[in-house]
Order: C-alpha cells, then structure tokens, then sequence
C-alpha cells in the first residue's frame, strides 16, 4: 500500500537537513589561509646566494692596467663624457697648433691627447698635453706618465663645472705641471696659469704659452672657431 508524503513535514525535514549539513566557520578561527601558507619573500630571499660585492681597482692597479676612456679621481672610476662638436674641435685645433709649432721650432717632444698622467693623488686624463724632450721615456711608450705633463690643456664641455676645471688645473701644478691652459669653447674665453695667477684671454686677443713650448702664440677667436675644410667648401 502506498502512501502520499504530507506537503508541510516534508519542507519541515528539507530545513532540518539544511541546518545540520550547514558549516559554520567561526571568524577568530585558527586555520591558517592560503595565503599565510605561501613562503615569505624574506624567507626566500635568505636562502639565495648573495651576489658578490663590487670590486674597488686601486690606483695602482689602474695605472698599470687603465681603462678606456675612464680616470681615477677619489677612489673612483669616471668615464670622460659630455664632449661636444665645439669641444671635439677645440681638442684637435690645439693639438694640431702644438704639435705644428714644435716641430717647426725645433723644439721637440710630443703632443698627446687623453693619454693617463699620475697627479700624486689620481690618475687623470688631460684633453691636450706636451712632453718636453727631457721627460720622454728612453722606451719611447708608456702606460701613465709617472707626473703631470709640463703643459697640459683641458676643453670645458656643457656637463663641466668650472670650479671642478680649476681644482684640476690646481692639481695639475702640484704634480709637476708648469703651465695649464682652460678652454671655453662656449663663452670663446682661455685661462693661463703657470703656478701664479689666472691670466684672462678674450675672444679678440692673442693667447700664447708662458713656460713651456716658448714662443707660441695663437688668435682665440681662430683657435675655438669652426675651421672649414677649403676643398669641402668648394664642393658644396
């Protein structure tokens, strides 16, 4: 015999079974979430290798294997940067002047660019400078001259402090240099010192050398102007 289920005892037993298969999770509860589960960063962090510090070259290391490009100022290696058209032309000019002039004087010795001189604290890079016949190595070669060159020459570029280009000179003159000369391309000024005073030369007037490479002498104007090539300017 069958019988037919009454309509209200079962909605009463479906809300019975409702409530004891319903989990109620208490909000203080001890269960750790997914995310307490995942390992920290720091926990990580502490089972990676730890890279290795940064080697600090001394200067006597450098001096002896130098960098490309770079001195050594304060502990420090520093690329030469910032060097400008006008900056590039004025280093050329020059260099060429000097080294003309030596050789039509007679007077020798050579004319270097960028090339590593022992200041008694750094190891630094002068745009231009002269070597007097005396000072050349017997070798004929070096890596870093063991003082300041006799005359050396440094071009201001934009990234260049002026102060920092007249503590180089002071440097310079403290480490054998006898005469220093500062370029500034932009403002068509030269600076001269021989371990004195400044001596000033301005755009109309004639700059020439004070100790060293006697007797030269050069119009500023023609030294920091754009020279143009004869033979590309009746190409154009």
């Amino acid at each position: 015999m069958s019988s037919k289920a009454n309509p209200l005892e079962t909605e009463n037993l479906q809300r019975e079974v409702a409530i004891v298969t319903t989990t109620i999770v208490p909000k203080n509860t001890d269960q750790k979430s997914e995310v307490e589960l995942q390992p920290k960063l720091a926990n990580i962090a502490e089972i990676q290798p730890e890279s290795e510090p940064k080697k600090v070259i001394s200067l006597e290391d450098f001096l002896v294997r130098p960098r490309d490009k770079m001195e050594w100022v304060d502990g420090n290696l520093i690329e030469k940067t910032g060097m400008t058209f006008k900056h590039g032309l004025a280093q050329v000019n020059l260099a060429t002047d000097w080294r003309n002039y030596k050789n039509s004087s007679g007077q020798g010795g050579e004319v270097i660019t960028e090339i590593l001189c022992y200041t008694h604290k750094n190891g630094l890079r002068p745009d231009v400078a002269y070597i007097t016949p005396e000072l050349l190595p017997p070798s004929g070669n070096f890596t870093a001259f063991p003082q300041s060159f006799p005359l050396i020459a440094e071009i201001a570029s934009p990234e260049d402090s002026g102060e920092e280009l007249f503590a180089k000179a002071r440097e310079y003159l403290a480490s054998g240099c006898l005469e220093v000369w500062l370029l500034f391309p932009e403002a068509r000024l030269i600076f001269v010192n021989v371990g004195e005073r400044w001596l000033l030369f301005n755009a109309d007037e004639v700059v020439n050398t004070q100790k060293v490479l006697a007797g030269f002498s050069v119009a500023v104007n023609e030294l920091l102007a754009e020279k143009t090539c004869h033979k590309c300017h009746l190409m154009k």
